[in-house]
């Protein structure tokens, strides 16, 4: 079984509770995977499986642990030809047009990088929703076949 590698994009914090638990779940039904929350180009492009979970900052912005290889990644432009990931974004609604903004960017991303998207990005609004965790863990549940085949 391929092994996921999980991205956390986190402003306060929130994210990476979530990415914890998403690991937490999968490692507890025997998921070989691994949690990054610095990461670089490489971990993108020897990963197996991705999964980023990410809130979003500022007008729609990637968080400042996921800057500099966002920004690394446009620039070396690796090629992730059918690598299946998935994005799942945490974001406040009243925030218009910027909502979900960070994991927009990535999924646009990762797929002109060829990689290859197995769901539909998930959205997860703080106003609509108390413990993201749970809805983000549910939905990992019902994708990681696709994800980790």
């Amino acid at each position: 079984m391929a092994s996921l590698t999980i991205i956390a994009g986190t402003v306060y914090g929130n994210a990476q509770h979530v990415a914890e638990q998403v690991e937490e779940s999968l490692a507890g039904q025997g998921v070989d995977c691994v949690l990054e929350s610095d990461p670089s180009v490489s971990d993108f492009t020897d990963a197996d499986a991705l999964l980023i979970i990410t809130s979003t900052t500022g007008q729609g912005d990637v968080p400042p642990n996921l800057e500099f290889v966002f920004s690394d990644l446009k620039d070396d432009a690796p090629q992730l030809t059918g690598k299946p990931f998935a994005v799942a974004a945490l974001g406040d609604s009243s925030y218009g047009e910027s909502f979900c903004g960070a994991g927009k960017q990535f999924q646009s991303l990762l797929s002109e990088l060829q990689a290859s998207a197995v769901a539909d990005m998930l959205e997860v609004d703080a106003i609509e929703t108390l413990e993201p965790e749970k809805d983000v863990v549910d939905w990992v549940n019902s994708i990681k076949d696709k994800l980790i085949a």
